[in-house]
């Protein structure tokens, strides 16, 4: 009776002794129990009372079913065969997971793991700077007393605390924890304590110090808000800087460029370059910027992956100040096979006011002043947004000439445009051969769910915009970009660039930049290329994946802190300095190292 299970229940347990004796007592299911109609409850409906006060003194004896005995006996044994299963299961499971303990133990390499590791030798102390804590709370719970004992004119006692704090102070120094404190520092820790207690006992007032302790903590946020401005202009300022070894370098280079006779051999280009510059069976870059190392950077980075360097064709466009800087390098630093085209943007006539809207705003009164004068100072005061926008590359109509690319290169079908800030890890070939289905502009998306989607850039409050474009519709990245020349004429882009640039003569539509009118130019007309193939955030993002920075095609560094400049994030900036021949000699005279 004891294997029963709890599915069953004796119908009569008062006489379970007696039906031991009398033989197999009637065992029901609960189910069968509710469920059947038998004899002896309809009989017992049809008599009186009194046969149920009999059924009552003699008990029904019934004996179950032969076959439902076996039944009961084959289910046991069926439970009883399951549970052995489980339990050598179980046994099987516990056997493979210490044989998988053992292997992983065996392997473990108890060595430093990473910087936050639980393993550091730092752990083996948690309160590693439990006094130089204490040090510092001390001076500011004696600074609020000071505060009060001036206030009610305890002037020695003010004198000994702001004494104390000095001393506190000193002792304290540049120590980042207990370790870098010297020996008297818990002595100087107790001393402050005495005197923190006789402060207490003459001025404490609970209303008072809370009063102070608020004022304390409104005046270090007004300090930190304002070292925060701080920096924010100087970073600014330094990303708009030109460097004091790169001047130098273009000094160096235009100074021999004319002192060697050189201009006067460029004048008149070989007939053999001339026809490279114009094929468009072959691969073609177009380069525009004022900056010498950077530019020989992309090149020097662009050849060296690639597997037929001798097809590669790239054209660099510089403004006057840096023309002869520019050809100096390319002709003294020429990469093996590829061909190199420099031009100046002021050779261009077409590139006039009356035909470049963006040119004639940028030479207006108004803008200038939007630039230079007071209401708008390039300041501290004038924030991190305010100063974005005062960067000189904005003024520069390099930066502009992007929309211009047919102009500039009539005789080509298709071209490659790569900012300066980027760095070719793979050979760029293969992208000749995507097909754009139509499109004009072969470029990276930046969106990432609800970043950098079109009313990041655009003024979406004005109609003009809101009628015309999804506020959704998802970012693009300028620093490499394949443009299908021919359907840019066909669609004719330049003019629709034009429409919008001049609709932006008030700067309603947009802020200054290049890639708010590429987003409105180029809309539904950007095809959208493979991730891999341009990583966006080396110049202002520390923690972008490694491994698709290390897997990308290109790398870009947009943002303030540029490969050259001090900012540069150092584990980001190997992948640009490699291709910087540090031993040239011009480097060398003008002090330009990996650690400039």
């Amino acid at each position: 009776m004891g294997d029963l299970s709890s599915s069953w229940v004796l119908e009569n347990p008062a006489n379970q002794v007696s039906g031991k004796k009398q033989g197999s007592q009637l065992v029901i299911p609960r189910d069968s129990f509710q469920n059947d109609t038998r004899m002896e409850e309809s009989a017992s409906h049809s008599t009186t009372n009194q046969s149920a006060e009999s059924e009552n003194q003699f008990p029904r004896v019934e004996f179950t079913n032969p076959a439902k005995l076996k039944r009961q006996s084959l289910r046991q044994e069926r439970r009883v065969q399951r549970t052995l299963e489980l339990i050598q299961q179980d046994k099987e499971t516990d056997e493979q997971m210490q044989e998988a303990a053992i292997e992983k133990s065996m392997s473990f390499e108890n060595s430093v793991i990473e910087k936050y590791s639980i393993w550091r030798r730092d752990y083996e102390r948690p309160n590693a700077d439990a006094i130089l804590k204490l040090m510092r709370d001390q001076i500011i719970m004696a600074k609020a007393y000071a505060n009060i004992a001036k206030t009610k004119n305890a002037t020695s006692l003010y004198v000994f605390l702001m004494q104390q704090c000095g001393e506190n102070q000193r002792v304290i120094g540049k120590a980042t924890s207990d370790a870098d404190l010297p020996s008297r520092a818990l002595d100087q820790a107790k001393a402050m304590g005495h005197a923190l207690s006789l402060a207490k006992d003459e001025l404490y007032d609970c209303h008072e110090l809370a009063k102070k302790f608020r004022a304390m903590l409104q005046s270090t946020e007004r300090h930190v808000d304002g070292l925060k401005k701080k920096g924010t202009f100087l970073i600014q300022l330094a990303a708009k800087t030109f460097p004091k070894p790169l001047h130098c370098l273009s000094l160096q280079l235009a100074a021999d460029y004319f002192l060697l006779g050189f201009n006067e051999e460029d004048a008149v280009e070989k007939d053999a370059s001339r026809m490279k510059f114009e094929d468009p069976s072959l691969y073609h870059y177009a380069i525009f910027s004022d900056n010498v190392l950077a530019t020989s950077v992309v090149v020097n980075s662009s050849v060296l992956n690639a597997k037929e360097p001798g097809k590669h064709v790239f054209h660099i466009v510089t403004d006057k100040l840096n023309f002869a800087a520019m050809k100096m390098w390319f002709r003294i630093n020429a990469p093996a096979d590829a061909t190199i085209q420099v031009e100046n943007i002021n050779d261009f006539k077409w590139l006039n006011s009356s035909y470049c809207s963006v040119l004639r705003q940028l030479e207006s009164a108004r803008l200038k002043e939007y630039y230079f004068k007071a209401n708008h100072p390039s300041s501290i005061s004038a924030g991190a947004d305010n100063l974005k926008y005062r960067n000189p590359k904005y003024l520069s109509m390099l930066n502009h000439l992007r929309f211009y690319l047919p102009e500039v290169y009539p005789k080509l079908d298709k071209i490659l445009f790569l900012d300066d800030d980027i760095v070719v890890q793979k050979d760029l070939a293969p992208l000749w051969e995507v097909d754009m289905q139509g499109k004009v502009n072969g470029a990276v998306e930046t969106c990432k769910e609800s970043f950098h989607r079109f009313d990041k850039y655009l003024n979406f409050s004005n109609p003009k915009i809101s009628e015309n474009f999804d506020a959704g519709a998802c970012g693009w990245a300028f620093g490499m970009n394949m443009f299908d020349l021919k359907e840019w004429r066909k669609r004719n882009i330049t003019g629709i660039y034009h429409y919008w640039q001049d609709m932006n003569e008030e700067r309603t539509l947009w802020k200054l930049g290049s890639l708010p009118p590429g987003l409105i130019t180029f809309y539904n007309l950007t095809y959208a290329m493979e991730r891999s193939w341009h990583v966006l955030g080396l110049g202002y993002d520390p923690a972008l994946n490694q491994t698709a920075i290390e897997n990308a095609a290109v790398v870009h560094y947009n943002g303030n802190y540029k490969p050259w400049l001090g900012l540069a994030f150092a584990k980001y900036k190997a992948y640009w300095s490699k291709y910087v021949e540090y031993d040239n000699p011009y480097l060398r005279r003008c002090n330009i190292n990996i650690d400039e």
